[in-house]
């Protein structure tokens, strides 16, 4: 018994069909996804970074349903490069995570469509530019830290200057703060001291205040001027001298780094001058000698 004919125009909207309620199904679920996520109150946090702001809606839906599988050691890792980063108010470690999986997406994405345009298999492309764009955050993240620190360890000095002219003029600590926030220059420390001085004003006690700014700078010079702070004000000693000798011992500290580079860049430099220099000054010297002695020969 042979089977019934099919019309092939039926066969083609018995597809159509099932692909469209297909995605119509995928869609649905999507939406209820997303509507589960709750919308986060953001009035008293700053912006996160442009490269998570590109693609904020998407990462907050997935950063919830992340957090849940963060274990407490990974989530306290990662928000302590958060903080002292200053990140710490614009986003959370499962924000953080959800970002760099969406840049890994995307640049796998990216690196398989230009394997498939130039004929090779995308496999190998994909999976390499998806570790790539995993691994970028995080690069990017230790070099904000660096620069951070780089700032803070440079303005030192001069902040504790202000701090103790401030001080010997007869104002108190957190007056002297104000004023160096407001006449200091800007960067890292500068912005760490008025969350200091805020942190103050919310009521939290002064040595509190300054121990969370050692734990957010994570300094040896830092952690160095809070304890000195802290010792001071709990057995009642001047703070003028002691901050004169905190702010020239930074600053001989500075020298003492700034000479360490110097002598470094010899160092340094002997791989450029060895695989890219040397081999062209060779080459010119070598040319003329090179061609006297083949017209000789010839």
């Amino acid at each position: 018994m042979n089977p019934p004919d099919l019309n092939p125009q039926w066969i083609i909207a018995v597809f159509a069909l099932a692909a469209g309620l297909s995605f119509a199904l995928v869609a649905w679920v999507i939406s209820r996804l997303a509507a589960d996520v709750p919308k986060q109150d953001r009035a008293w946090l700053d912006a996160p970074p442009v490269g998570f702001r590109l693609m904020w809606w998407p990462l907050q839906w997935l950063a919830h349903y992340i957090d849940p599988w963060l274990s407490a050691a990974r989530q306290t890792s990662i928000l302590t490069k958060l903080r002292i980063a200053g990140l710490d108010f614009s986003l959370s470690p499962a924000q953080y995570l959800a970002g760099r999986l969406l840049w890994g997406c995307i640049f796998g994405l990216i690196g398989g469509w230009l394997a498939t345009t130039f004929r090779i298999p995308a496999a190998g492309p994909s999976m390499a530019a998806f570790l790539l764009g995993f691994i970028y955050p995080a690069i990017w993240l230790k070099d904000r830290i660096d620069v951070r620190r780089r700032q803070a360890l440079k303005s030192l000095p001069f902040m504790l200057d202000l701090i103790t002219l401030c001080v010997e003029s007869g104002l108190n600590l957190a007056g002297a703060i104000q004023q160096a926030v407001d006449k200091g220059p800007s960067g890292a420390l500068k912005d760490e001291f008025a969350r200091l001085l805020r942190d103050i004003r919310a009521g939290k006690p002064r040595s509190e205040a300054l121990r969370e700014l050692a734990a957010r700078m994570d300094m040896a010079a830092v952690s160095s001027f809070v304890s000195t702070l802290i010792q001071a004000e709990a057995t009642g000693m001047s703070l003028g001298p002691i901050l004169r000798a905190q702010a020239d011992q930074r600053r001989i500290e500075r020298f003492a780094r700034a000479e360490k580079l110097a002598m470094e860049a010899p160092v340094k430099l002997l791989f450029p001058l060895i695989f890219f220099i040397f081999p062209c000054v060779f080459a010119i010297l070598m040319f003329p000698i090179a061609m006297k002695f083949m017209a000789s020969t010839f």
